[in-house]
């Protein structure tokens, strides 16, 4: 935080994009039946993701949903450390995170869509872990992303709803 009190931007500047040409690079997309704001909401109260998403452990975020803040959570067999990168309510939320010598970024994209949501979710990963075990990580990833994503509709339509 600057002096001010308002959060400052990450070192290095803030990241709003996969690395491309990174080993593994995964993306999913899905149309979701609830406004951007409900997904938002879901998907940025980080510390509620282990009630609608049976793949994440746990998790312990170090402040509000803004740049700069980390947190740390458990999905799969790994805890992760993750910085938030971007955050443009309701439209894109960015974060990086490290786990065992994979350094990965996260984007997560939401456009208006006739009443509803599109969700792009993408990934990448880089590192040696992630040069040496290329194609069983893609396809670990690619599930991840596809079973967030289903977890997140189901979430967010539910809400819609309410």
């Amino acid at each position: 935080m600057a002096d001010d009190g308002k959060p400052t931007r990450p070192a290095g500047g803030a990241k709003a994009a996969v690395e491309k040409r990174a080993p593994v690079v995964e993306a999913s997309e899905i149309v979701i039946a609830a406004p951007p704001e409900t997904v938002w909401d879901v998907l940025a109260t980080i510390e509620g993701w282990p009630a609608w998403n049976p793949d994440v452990k746990w998790v312990s975020v170090d402040g509000d949903v803004v740049e700069g803040t980390q947190f740390r959570w458990k999905s799969g067999p790994g805890k992760v450390t993750s910085t938030l990168q971007r955050v443009e309510r309701p439209r894109l939320i960015a974060w990086t995170g490290r786990t065992f010598g994979i350094d990965a970024v996260h984007v997560w994209r939401f456009e208006p869509r006739d009443g509803a949501t599109l969700v792009r979710t993408e990934e990448s990963f880089e590192g040696i872990v992630a040069r040496l075990f290329r194609r069983p990580l893609r396809s670990t990833l690619a599930g991840a992303l596809e079973n967030s994503l289903r977890h997140l509709k189901a979430e967010a339509e539910r809400r819609a709803q309410t």
